[in-house]
C-alpha cells in the first residue's frame, strides 16, 4: 500500500485526453486515480479497511437520508468528476441535487461527470498529509453548483466545514454535523466515523 500518493508529470506532448484519461482509469482499477488541472496525475493506493468502514458508514448514512428525501443522488469515491479546471476529482462521498444530475446527456453520466457536485466529504486516511487535502477543498468551493463540504480528520478529531465564498470553519469533536440547508435533515453521528 502506497503511504502517500505518487504524483506522475506528464510532458506536454504525452498529454491524455479526458477519453483516454478514463480509458487509463478503468484499466487500473485497484488505484484510486485523480487528475489536477496541470494534468498532473495522482495514484493513490485503495483505503485501508479502517478508513474504508468509516467512508462506507458516512456514504451508509448519506444513501439511506439521500433516498428518504428523494431530491438527489450520492456518490461513492469510486465516481469521477471532471471540474470547470479541467481537473478530475473522486471525492471520498459526494452528493448531487437531480436536476443537476439529469441535466447531463447519458454518455456523460456515464463518463467523469462534468460538474461538480452539491456536497462532497473528504476523509483523512492516517497516511493523508492534511494541507492537500485542504487545498482539494477549496478548489472544490471555486467550482460552479458547490455548496458545501466537509473535510473529516479523524487523526485529530476534527471537521472541517467549508461552503463557497466563506472562511473555512472547524469543528473540535463534534458529536454530530449536520447537513444545513443544503442537505435538511442529515445530522451525521460521528460517534460512527471517529
Amino acid at each position: 500500500m502506497l503511504s502517500s500518493p505518487i504524483i506522475l508529470q506528464m510532458p506536454s506532448d504525452l498529454h491524455m485526453t479526458d477519453e483516454q484519461f478514463f480509458q487509463f482509469c478503468q484499466v487500473n482499477r485497484d488505484l484510486r486515480i485523480e487528475r489536477n488541472q496541470y494534468g498532473e496525475i495522482s495514484i493513490m493506493s485503495p483505503a485501508g479497511g479502517t478508513t474504508g468502514n468509516r467512508s462506507g458508514s458516512i456514504f451508509g448514512e448519506l444513501y439511506i437520508w439521500s433516498n428518504q428525501d428523494g431530491t438527489g443522488l450520492c456518490f461513492d469515491s469510486s465516481t469521477g468528476f471532471k471540474l470547470s479546471t479541467g481537473a478530475e476529482r473522486s471525492p471520498d462521498v459526494s452528493w448531487m441535487k437531480l436536476e443537476r444530475w439529469n441535466s447531463l446527456s447519458e454518455e456523460q453520466q456515464e463518463k467523469f461527470a462534468t460538474i461538480c457536485p452539491d456536497f462532497v466529504v473528504e476523509l483523512r486516511s492516517p497516511s493523508d498529509n492534511l494541507k492537500p487535502l485542504k487545498e482539494k477543498m477549496e478548489e472544490y468551493m471555486r467550482e460552479p453548483g458547490i455548496q458545501l463540504g466537509w473535510l473529516i480528520d479523524r487523526k485529530n478529531r476534527k471537521v472541517y466545514i467549508y461552503r463557497p465564498g466563506m472562511p473555512e470553519e472547524c469543528l473540535d469533536n463534534p458529536a454530530t454535523v449536520s447537513g444545513d440547508s443544503v442537505l435538511p435533515g442529515f445530522v451525521l453521528d460521528m460517534s460512527k466515523v471517529w
